[in-house]
């Protein structure tokens, strides 16, 4: 699990060039603004831009459970999982959202506090209800509407005030400036309507695609009671109550069509609860592996995920000798689990031991030989310790590059290999790839115009290189 990245690379993975490119084109990555609807609402109010910082981690088994939980919800709703695009995001608060209809983001708090598959896959049945309806298109452009209207209201207001002032009037000025204020509560009042109109729509769209995938939508009502008994007791309203339909009456409106289901009373498989429960040990041992007291306790008993949980906070605490007990009796206990020899894997590599990372990270990859993101892995302790050759790590590479296309490592190894073997105009093109994809298009369009000059013209590859050198940044709307 990659629970830290670097500033570039998580500027570089968040946010997409949405527009039409050249062929060929990878997409260009950018800093901008995330355009998350609860925020974009609250600055519609405040009167001022909103901003959130947002760090995406990778990790090839919660990923590949995320995957399981999309895949039925994505087939009930008619859209294609190839053109959606599912991030993790780095933050203990319960919370999922939507970017574009093309990208669904899932905090890792609302994974961990999910005691049940069924309570996460509601919540993705929710956010898959909105790219369905494509509710973030139809704000955005109501938004701009809007925008249009407090345009122009701002220019009569201000008209009003001037020309109050040039009378002498302050009555006049002051009936300009209610004018505004009241103009954009309305507005603003217009905008929160309808998002509860889109919320509820969502509601109904989930229910309708757990019911059309066999799933319960219990689940989904538990979650919206747990945010209904975070209100109890507010002061002030929480923006995301505010662009909600009031928790009881949703709960209500949900139940009403819920208990109709024939499913409602179906309970998730015991093998899927015990995956969901390590994956969520998982995430908590490294979101709290500086304060590895708290993992102990909370993870004291001899369950599959307390060990997991213990073995990852041993390894960050006492390192890989301390940690070696527990990983190897985690792989006597399931030994065709390819996360277990994957984290093994990965501790080897970060202790600096890459040829004896190369086994266990091999044998991961053969039990789950989809996941792109362990044949990089496995790519890696290949390349730095010489326990194969660089032909091995480029067939693994080009592999995994199908799915992890955006990948700044993936690039950076496949560059490596391709100079062990002699392979120069390759391995620019690849170095200009890594760099695209890690934000620095300078370097990239400088290594491209480098890799066509020994690549032969017209072929894929110097196409590909060409479009980096021709390829003008634009400004991305968040």
């Amino acid at each position: 699990m990659t629970m830290a990245e670097t500033k570039a690379d998580r500027e570089a993975k968040f946010q997409a060039a949405y527009g039409s490119g050249p062929r060929h084109r990878p997409k260009l990555f950018w800093r901008v603004t995330a355009a998350i609807t609860a925020l974009a609402l609250v600055a519609v109010q405040a009167g001022q831009a909103s901003a959130q910082s947002v760090n995406l981690i990778r990790d090839a088994e919660t990923e590949a459970l995320i995957a399981e939980y999309t895949a039925p919800i994505f087939k009930a709703a008619g859209v294609s999982s190839h053109n959606i695009k599912v991030h993790l995001i780095d933050d203990p608060a319960f919370n999922a959202f939507v970017i574009n209809g093309q990208h669904m983001f899932i905090n890792t708090g609302a994974i961990t506090q999910s005691e049940t598959p069924n309570q996460l896959t509601g919540v993705i049945a929710h956010e898959t209800g909105h790219i369905k309806g494509g509710h973030n298109a139809r704000l955005r452009d109501l938004m701009e509407r809007m925008q249009t209207a407090a345009l122009l209201l701002t220019v009569l207001s201000a008209a009003a005030m001037v020309g109050g002032a040039v009378a002498g009037s302050g009555d006049t000025a002051q009936a300009g400036g209610a004018m505004m204020m009241g103009g954009q509560h309305v507005l603003t009042r217009s905008i929160l309507s309808y998002v509860r109109q889109q919320e509820s729509a969502a509601d109904r769209a989930a229910v309708e695609f757990l019911n059309a995938s066999h799933q319960s939508p219990a689940g989904m009502i538990k979650v919206f009671r747990f945010f209904a008994e975070q209100t109890v007791g507010s002061v002030r309203p929480d923006p995301y109550i505010l662009t909600h339909p009031m928790p009881q009456d949703r709960i209500a409106q949900l139940e009403e069509i819920a208990q109709k289901s024939p499913y409602y009373n179906e309970k998730d498989p015991a093998a899927l609860q015990q995956r969901h429960d390590l994956v969520r040990a998982k995430i908590m041992a490294y979101t709290y592996q500086n304060n590895p007291q708290r993992i102990l306790r909370q993870y004291s008993d001899n369950s599959l995920p307390s060990r997991y949980a213990r073995a990852i906070v041993t390894f960050h605490s006492g390192g890989y000798q301390v940690a070696a007990p527990a990983l190897n009796g985690l792989i006597e206990a399931q030994p065709q689990n390819p996360w277990f020899h994957e984290l093994k894997g990965t501790f080897l590599l970060e202790s600096g031991k890459a040829k004896d990372a190369v086994a266990p990270l091999r044998k991961a990859v053969s039990l789950a030989p989809r996941s792109g993101y362990m044949r990089i892995e496995l790519a890696q302790a290949i390349l730095e310790s010489g326990g194969g050759s660089a032909d091995e790590a480029l067939k693994l590479l080009r592999v995994a590059l199908v799915d992890e296309d955006q990948s700044y490592l993936g690039y950076r190894l496949e560059s490596q290999a391709y100079g062990v073997l002699g392979r120069v105009p390759e391995a620019n093109l690849a170095a200009a790839l890594a760099s695209f994809h890690k934000g620095d298009v300078k370097e990239a369009k400088m290594l491209a115009e480098r890799a066509k000059t020994g690549l032969a013209q017209g072929s894929p590859a110097w196409l590909k290189a060409d479009d980096i050198v021709a390829f003008k940044m634009e400004k991305v709307r968040g």
